[in-house]
């Protein structure tokens, strides 16, 4: 998740998860350059002390409808389930059609 909307409030966020200067900077750094040639997301991912690392990861556009925290998309993905009687599954193959398609 992007954190850059929490940039000016991220000390307190640190603080409570116990991040150390560089885990902070690299939890500011996900998804500030992307390749855009490629589509995916960057996740922070630490174990304790041991290891911080950024990752690339890249889902089907299925997956990533089916997980979207996106309001608009979230929205729009439920108009397509009640297109199926309310069948989430459906609705995002369709949207997923859809979308491929250029619609």
């Amino acid at each position: 998740m992007d954190q850059s909307k929490y940039q000016n409030k991220f000390d307190q966020i640190q603080e409570l998860l116990g991040l150390t200067e560089k885990e902070k900077a690299l939890v500011l750094s996900v998804n500030k350059a992307n390749d855009p040639d490629k589509k995916y997301k960057e996740v922070f991912i630490s174990l304790g002390s041991m290891l911080s690392k950024v990752y690339r990861t890249e889902v089907s556009l299925e997956e990533y409808l089916a997980y979207t925290t996106e309001e608009s998309e979230k929205v729009k993905m439920n108009a397509y389930a009640q297109k199926f009687g309310g069948d989430i599954k459906k609705g995002i193959a369709a949207m997923a059609r859809d979308m491929r398609n250029g619609n």
